[in-house]
């Protein structure tokens, strides 16, 4: 080449317009409201180029490198935001922006400086809020324990009951899927793991009543979680004396593929070896769950939610004593134990959901779910027990010791418990908005297949003589006439059933946003509909049943200076039998069961306001409900069963106070009251407490750091609730047992320094910065040592013809050790 510059000058070119290209940065997120709510046709521009964000809030934007860049990101009804960045050659950084509502405007209607879906009467909570807060049961359960009108005398349990309902009348969406819980589990040391994995967890959402009826047939409650779509790769992992979670999610490179998935493994061997109860305690908790999105087009989306969760439960108690009575009359039973519990609840869910968006009015969704639960409840347990009185002299060397025994016995448990339950739902939802008006509508069919094999007995010996059930009927006149009747248990129960049962549902609802002179209204009107049929080899006969429930929701922004809204709700609620509302204390399945019903009426105001310089809200509400066609039930620690008849009312009436704001700068903490009274007419006999009855709650959550040191942060949960009923002996009467246990008081506390975090560094080449968060704390579950008990056991002596009640302690104080870290 005679003259190489040429040449050489076209490759420099070249290079440097390579270079040119190359010196560029892109950020992204997901744009979100205050709910935490992402928002679709955000714009993100910069001079004059932009982006905007799809359907589940994400964007994306390719801005220059190594210069500052004023970003603006405006959507027509939340308020705008304007930063500058600068970022480095080929960075990415992820930025997921909160846009606060300024004037939320739909057509001519204005709605501001409120949250959207306060105007419904739903609570949203802070997913990182939940992630943090010390429990036993850490996760969304336990964080809703801490609200108004919910309660749980059980730590180791996540289920709760609202506003005087129980476990089996609160619905759990993730989603919007319908999710279930295991049939058999009868104590909350059973559980292991709730369905819903905090780490997937994007936002959380709760109503304790009055709710639309878009959402299903259950008297009490609606729990709607939505799972996260990551925007960038990313892990978590958590670590505890409890077990520990791992999670890991990312997109594709063209943005339409993302998933998340999430494994779980918790031990509650912490917990349990820390009763009363000496035990060899061997649980396998775990589970494994994945959500899937693939956007085919701007127009079509495809999730996947899948479950798969094992949870294997070996349990042999060694010897209990349990203290009771009066400081002057301190008594115990003691018990010594032979045999052993095998319990297994393997579960299997899968779901599919597509998501059509035809235009920007309409969405038309598809949602087909499958659950399958197999379940084992398997145990021989004797006891051999003593009732005695305790030695409480002080200076005595036997001080604690049992030294006189006025009851002996022993009571032999056995069962062999199988359920084969199968579920599938076909579900399809449509939603039409066009200006201020909202149309939803949807109808599913569900089909549920149950195989259940039930064999119980217990037999009960007190003093030498065996304790028959109160009600046969047998009259013993020795020694002038001989006793021949045969032994027999106290309780037996032996029962095979085969049941499907067929369900036919849909509701239609209308939502519209208006203006009464200057003040701003919402109101929402609907109706569901519920048809179910059962059937089966084992059920006597069949039966088909519909009910229809009208719902009605309105709330009032008036026009004052101070920011306030009006809330009023109520409609008809029904709840038609699940297949365990369906099978008696005998184990048959009565398909002439009829739905539940409750009549609600919610009153509610929202009081924004300045305290401290900080945001404060106070929410405020009262409620009755006015239940018929009740079917009465026990609860046994968390196990419910129904007596299947239809032949009570109820009535549920009281109070819910929440203050919730920055009682620190820069952390949410709440303080909520409750009061309660829900009793119960059974057979016309009038009407005693339910067992639900929570008459005063008291919960506190409070998030505090220390000034000096912000990395260094404390979490304080505690509730305060006055004790419900206890119980009653199998067969008894309830209306001679209305006695309450003790007040239920608990407080947990959790540390935690912060090594690293999105907002903290360390110096450069430091092993920390590899994470994105690293940190380190501890907890201390029941911090003050309250003897908390659940239920009653009743000891039967019958030597004096009487029945001990004997509680059912819980955990005393526990210390864990937790380490969180993000990738």
């Amino acid at each position: 080449m005679k003259n190489p510059f040429p040449f050489l000058l076209l490759i420099f070119l070249v290079v440097n317009s390579f270079n040119a290209f190359a010196q560029t940065a892109v950020l992204k997120g997901v744009i979100l409201d205050e709910n935490k709510v992402p928002v679709q046709g955000a714009n993100v521009t910069y001079n004059k180029s932009g982006a905007q964000s799809d359907q589940n809030g994400v964007y994306a934007l390719s801005i220059p490198a190594n210069q500052e860049v004023q970003i603006s990101i405006t959507h027509i009804a939340l308020k705008s935001l304007q930063f500058t960045i600068n970022l480095e050659e080929n960075q990415e950084y992820e930025l997921n922006p909160v846009l606060n509502t300024n004037v939320e405007q739909i057509s001519t209607v204005i709605i501001s400086g409120r949250e959207r879906k306060t105007v419904e009467g739903i609570i949203t909570l802070d997913p990182e809020t939940i992630r943090t807060t010390p429990s036993a049961n850490a996760g969304v359960e336990g964080l809703l324990k801490s609200l108004p009108g919910v309660s749980s005398n059980n730590e180791l349990s996540t289920q709760y009951s609202v506003r005087g309902g129980n476990f089996d009348e609160n619905l759990v969406y993730v989603n919007e899927i319908e999710v279930y819980r295991p049939f058999l589990i009868r104590s909350g040391q059973q559980e292991g793991l709730s369905f819903v994995n905090t780490d997937l967890v994007r936002s959380v959402d709760f109503s304790a009543g009055g709710f639309q009826a878009k959402y299903g047939d259950k008297l009490s409650s609606v729990l709607d979680i939505t799972y996260k779509r990551p925007t960038r790769l990313g892990a978590t992992i958590d670590l505890s004396l409890l077990g520990g979670s791992a999670s890991v999610g990312g997109i594709s490179k063209n943005k339409k593929l993302s998933g998340i998935i999430g494994l779980r493994y918790r031990d509650n061997s912490l917990l349990v070896n820390s009763k009363a109860t000496e035990t060899n305690f061997q649980p396998l908790f775990a589970d494994v769950q994945t959500y899937l999105s693939y956007n085919f087009s701007d127009k079509f989306e495809l999730g996947f939610l899948g479950n798969l969760a094992i949870n294997k439960y070996d349990y042999q108690p060694l010897r209990e004593q349990v203290n009771f009575g009066t400081l002057q009359t301190v008594q115990a039973l003691v018990v010594n134990y032979q045999g052993q519990e095998e319990d297994r609840y393997d579960t299997y869910f899968g779901a599919l959901k597509g998501t059509y968006k035809p235009n920007d009015n309409l969405t038309l969704k598809l949602i087909g779910s499958a659950y399958q639960t197999q379940e084992q409840e398997h145990y021989d347990i004797l006891a051999a027990y003593a009732l005695g009185t305790v030695n409480t002299d002080i200076g005595s060397e036997d001080l604690g010791e049992v030294e006189f025994s006025e009851g002996i016995g022993s009571q032999l448990t056995h069962a062999r418990n199988d359920l084969d339950a199968l579920i599938f739902n076909l579900e399809h939802k449509g939603t039409y908005i066009t200006d201020n008006h909202q149309f939803d509508w949807g109808v599913k069919y569900t089909h549920e297949d149950i195989r259940d094999r039930l064999q119980e007995f217990e037999i009960i010996d007190s003093a030498g003589f065996s304790i028959r059930p109160p009600i046969i009927d047998i009259v013993n006149d020795q020694p002038y006439t001989p006793f021949a009747s045969p032994i027999v248990p106290f309780v037996s129960i032996r029962a095979t059933n085969d049941a499907q049962i067929d369900r036919i549902s849909g509701y239609a609802q209308y939502s519209i946003r208006s203006n009464i002179k200057e003040n701003e209204v919402w109101a929402n009107i609907g109706i569901r509909a519920h048809n179910w049929n059962i059937s089966g080899n084992t059920v006597a006969g069949s039966d088909s049943q519909i009910v229809f429930s009208p719902r009605a929701q309105i709330a009032i922004k008036p026009d004052w200076d101070i920011d306030m809204i009006f809330r009023a709700s109520g409609g008809l609620y029904h709840q038609p039998p699940f297949y365990r509302e369906l099978r008696d204390s005998l184990g048959v399945v009565r398909p002439e069961v009829k739905a539940q019903q409750s009549i609600h009426i919610v009153l509610g105001n929202d009081y924004s306001f300045k305290m401290w310089d900080r945001p404060f809200i106070l929410t405020s509400e009262i409620y009755y409900k006015k239940l018929t066609d009740v079917n009465p039930y026990t609860i046994e620690n968390v196990r419910i069963r129904y007596r299947a008849r239809n032949n009570a009312e109820a009535f549920a009436q009281g109070i819910d106070l929440r203050l919730n704001g920055e009682f620190v700068p820069g952390t949410e903490s709440w303080v909520s009251l409750g009061y309660l009274k829900t009793e119960e007419n059974i057979d016309d006999r009038g009407y005693i407490s339910r067992p639900t009855d929570q008459r005063l709650k008291i919960g506190v959550l409070l998030q505090d750091y220390i000034p000096s040191i912000p990395s260094l942060k404390g979490y304080l949960n505690i509730v305060y609730q006055t004790g419900v009923p206890g119980g009653s002996p199998s067969y008894a009467d309830p209306y001679e047992f209305q006695s309450r246990l003790p007040d239920y008081r608990r407080a947990d506390l959790g540390v935690s320094y912060v090594v690293v975090d999105a907002n903290k560094r360390l110096k450069q080449g430091n092993f920390f910065n590899n994470f994105k968060e690293f940190n380190l704390g501890f907890e201390i579950y029941n911090l003050f040592d309250n003897q908390n008990s659940i239920t009653n056991t009743f000891v039967r002596d019958a030597a004096s013809r009487r029945q001990f009640a004997i509680p059912n302690v819980l955990t005393p104080r526990v210390f864990n050790v937790r380490l969180g870290i993000k990738f």
